[in-house]
């Protein structure tokens, strides 16, 4: 079976060898050697100032609402995995929605002001499928207004965005380090954060507010993230080129086909080096998409409908208006298999299905 995605696991010897470490120390979590090591590796590759390792990638946007003491309505894109919205609603404020952009499906940056009330207090908008919002006229408005913004930036790994990360945009930008994801840690995510001073917050948060052992420094909860989850992000980064070349490939190998059989594909927001993180396609009708993902189902091929459906459609926060491109794309958008070891023939495969699906 050819499922969309697939966990790179390294040798595990190797993942051993590095686990070892944790192991003769009896240090298994409470921010051991292994995460502090990670962390270091992560700044340098990424080239940002500040990074805190958290155990999954929904936590940090609970501590961000949380850090920036956020109330009333946060404005946020209705096209997202689940997440964004849940803690938003989790955390007790209300999630406005504004439609997204029909190419780029990141939050439409000149409908956000007439979403804004005297009730707003932040912007919550997603780097959709690692393809960078409108971050700079985003920052505008939220300077205009008095506004704090988060990215839920869980896809964007390795993304730069005019010459720099895309995790120094906005007050508070998070990660997931997911199974699922282009880097991973299992389960596992991060919080960046320019500011040092709501960087020293978040930290102290994301551990009950533990200041030594006998002391708290304000209110925390548990997101740590433990020694056999840094073990494995550790023993990943000799593969990351190789696995983001892969990728790369098999993105411009899709983006041929869907040309060629003049299928839609995601448009990248100019100067970003994007990262491959998934490769949707935008059918022309769900009665299209249905005949695709069956056709490729009897073939043991799995694709998504990612995201699916709009979230301004979740039974605990039904939206009554409607966000037409949110709606639409979302009913028609499959995100196709990117595995690291799909073959050639594979794709060629996926490419027959393809002409005998497409109406």
């Amino acid at each position: 079976m050819i499922n969309v995605t697939k966990t790179f696991l390294p040798p595990q010897e190797e993942y051993n060898a590095i686990l070892k470490e944790a192991w003769d120390s009896n240090w298994i979590t409470n921010r051991g050697v292994l995460v502090k090591r990670l962390e270091e590796r992560l700044k340098e590759y990424l080239k940002v100032p500040n990074i805190l390792l958290t155990t999954n990638g929904t936590l940090p946007l609970q501590i961000a609402i949380k850090a920036l003491e956020l109330k009333g309505e946060i404005i946020t894109t209705p096209f997202s995995y689940v997440a964004t919205t849940s803690s938003i609603v989790w955390e007790g404020c209300t999630p406005v929605y504004v439609d997204i952009h029909p190419e780029y499906l990141t939050i439409d940056e000149t409908k956000i002001e007439a979403a804004i009330t005297p009730k707003t207090s932040a912007i919550l908008a997603t780097h959709v499928y690692g393809n960078p919002c409108a971050v700079e006229e985003i920052d505008v408005i939220a300077k205009r207004h008095n506004l704090k913004v988060i990215y839920d930036a869980a896809h964007c790994f390795g993304v730069t965005y005019k010459g720099k990360s895309i995790f120094e945009y906005g007050d508070i930008s998070t990660c997931s380090f997911h199974a699922t994801k282009i880097f991973h840690t299992g389960e596992g995510g991060a919080l960046f954060c320019n500011d040092e001073e709501l960087f020293d917050k978040l930290f102290y948060m994301h551990n009950f507010g533990h200041d030594g052992p006998e002391r708290f420094h304000g209110l925390g909860i548990n997101a740590k993230m433990s020694e056999l989850q840094a073990a494995m992000g550790l023993s990943l980064f000799k593969y990351m080129p190789e696995l983001h070349e892969k990728r790369k490939v098999l993105s411009e190998k899709y983006q041929e086909y869907c040309h060629e059989l003049q299928i839609d594909t995601l448009s990248i927001r100019p100067n970003t080096i994007w990262n491959y993180a998934y490769f949707p396609i935008l059918l022309e009708s769900v009665e299209e998409l249905w005949l695709l993902v069956k056709n490729l189902a009897d073939n043991e091929i799995i694709a998504r409908r990612y995201f699916y459906p709009s979230l301004n459609n979740l039974e605990y926060h039904v939206e009554t208006n409607k966000f037409q491109n949110s709606d639409d794309i979302s009913s028609k958008v499959l995100c196709m298999p990117l595995g690291y070891d799909l073959r050639e023939d594979d794709l060629n495969k996926i490419f027959t299905i393809f002409k005998e699906s497409i109406l």
